[in-house]
């Protein structure tokens, strides 16, 4: 019976409407007028201990554990009373055998509580939401029972599901992102996530250039009208078809690097090497491949710091 009903129906029968005072050590209901004990033994549906919700370090230490983990076989909740180990005749302070409360789980459950951590720990590392996470689990847990990449490492599975669910929930990383985050090359997630779309025929986005041109730009701190005309000069020069076979991420990288030179919003190429995770010689092929029709892939509303006849040309 919920605790607040409950209260309300004890009264005092000589002093039915003076509210009781509840002795917690007890479990009494006691009358304030008459010292009446009106309850006993009740029982304190509160919590055990005292939270502060100012306090970001504290933790709830009610006993209800987690929520059950849908993805798993719900062994996470199950424990078993174990017959007591060690030497015969172990005891404790009071003389009783030992008994230990032995958590059970099946090899399968923990393969993918291990996964799952692993693919949290990476998404904390970048800040990535909760749905991405989510997804990234079900994917983990759908090639593991499809047994399609058996052999491969876990991990090497984990780092891969996270790519995929990036770009699958519109916020693509580059290979060499998940990588930093990972203890996995970069070729083996590659494998990975071929195996993966291969096997599972899971359906991933087509990659643009401009996926990643807001990222980049914010990283380099670069005002809106050098990101509007970086993603307008990507977009032309891909329409024109003048950077095929350049991945996304060098035609971004190339595009931020024509803006910000014909702005005032300079941008060497190791900076944005840095951030888009790029060679500068990429960067550079790519800007060649732009540049001979850079006064076409420019916004018409575009304020030049610099003439396009002044930009390098290498």
């Amino acid at each position: 019976m919920p605790g607040g009903s409950h209260l309300h129906q004890i009264q005092c029968p000589q002093h039915p409407d003076v509210p009781l005072i509840e002795d917690y050590r007890a479990g009494d209901m006691i009358c304030p007028e008459c010292g009446l004990v009106v309850g006993d033994r009740t029982i304190d549906v509160g919590s055990e201990w005292r939270t502060f919700s100012n306090d970001k370090d504290s933790k709830d230490m009610s006993r209800v554990g987690d929520a059950q983990n849908p993805l798993l076989s719900g062994s996470d909740l199950s424990t078993v009373i174990d017959r007591p180990v060690g030497p015969p005749g172990s005891s404790n302070d009071n003389g009783f055998p030992q008994y230990s409360n032995r958590k059970t789980m099946n090899s399968g459950d923990r393969v993918l509580i291990h996964a799952f951590r692993e693919i949290s720990s990476m998404a904390d590392r970048i800040s990535l939401p909760k749905t991405i996470v989510d997804r990234s689990n079900k994917l983990f847990k759908q090639v593991y029972e499809s047994k399609s990449l058996r052999g491969r490492a876990n991990d090497a599975i984990s780092a891969a599901c996270l790519y995929i669910a990036c770009r699958q929930e519109g916020v693509p990383r580059t290979f060499k992102e998940i990588c930093a985050i990972s203890r996995i090359s970069k070729k083996e997630i590659g494998r990975s996530f071929k195996l993966i779309v291969k096997n599972l025929e899971t359906n991933v986005e087509v990659i643009t250039s401009g996926d990643f041109m807001s990222r980049f730009c914010s990283n380099l701190n670069l005002p809106p009208y050098v990101q509007k005309a970086a993603t307008h000069i990507a977009r032309r020069a891909v329409d024109a078809d003048l950077v095929s076979g350049r991945s996304p991420i060098s035609v971004a990288a190339a595009a931020i690097y024509m803006a910000t030179q014909a702005s005032k919003e300079k941008r060497s190429q190791k900076e944005i090497s840095d951030i888009a995770g790029v060679a500068e010689v990429t960067i550079r092929q790519s800007y060649k491949q732009m540049y001979p029709r850079a006064k076409d892939l420019f916004p018409d509303d575009f304020n030049f710091h610099i003439p396009i006849s002044q930009l390098p040309t290498f």
